[in-house]
């Protein structure tokens, strides 16, 4: 059996790399809701089964908050085994370390829109886009604003989320797949987030 559909056993994620002080995660599971469930308790139970620490969730929409003691790519890794094997979940899971997640609070490029969370999107992207798909984005904006930093695209509707014509375009425009939190979720996830710790 490959290493990758190999099941690891409870608690062998503490010792994959002992030199390593750890880091916490936001997780995010793209496309829960509707016909795609992902119980918080059996997701709870799963991820700290695996080895992961201090595992939170927020609200049945696919937000976990957990300390890993490996690197992100190895923790990502990890992290859509188990919910693959566990819970049959195969869509995207994006993952994004605390101190990154602190940067998307701190560099909001719409500050106004702030005191109207339900306006304000983060699109967390599964790969950086180009300039000419952020262009041409950019390009079918009216009346809304968009900003692209790296992989994190921040959205922002002043007439609502659902009356926007823009969020069904944007993995097509910009060719990659990505999940979307509005500014409630981005805040509370990074209080939990920092409230977490690296340790028992």
């Amino acid at each position: 059996m490959s290493g990758h559909n190999r099941r690891r056993n409870p608690g062998e994620l503490h010792h994959m790399n002992d030199n390593m002080d750890g880091d916490v995660f936001v997780v995010l599971f793209r496309g829960v809701g509707g016909a795609t469930q992902l119980p918080v308790a059996k997701l709870r139970d799963a991820l700290a089964r695996a080895g992961f620490r201090n595992v939170s969730t927020y609200i049945n929409s696919g937000n976990a908050v957990l300390a890993s003691e490996t690197g992100k790519a190895q923790t990502q890794e990890l992290v859509a085994e188990v919910v693959r094997n566990d819970l049959g979940f195969e869509k995207d899971i994006m993952l994004v370390s605390r101190s990154e997640w602190q940067r998307i609070i701190d560099d909001n490029p719409f500050p106004e829109a702030a005191g109207r969370p339900t306006t304000l999107h983060v699109f967390v992207l599964r790969d950086t886009p180009g300039q000419e798909s952020v262009a041409a984005l950019k390009s079918r904006a009216v009346g809304e604003g968009v900003h692209v930093s790296g992989n994190i695209l921040y959205l922002h509707v002043p007439d609502g989320f659902s009356a926007s014509r823009l969020p069904p375009m944007i993995d097509r425009t910009l060719k990659t797949a990505s999940t979307a939190r509005n500014w409630r979720t981005v805040l509370a996830l990074g209080k939990m987030a920092s409230e977490t710790g690296t340790s028992e």
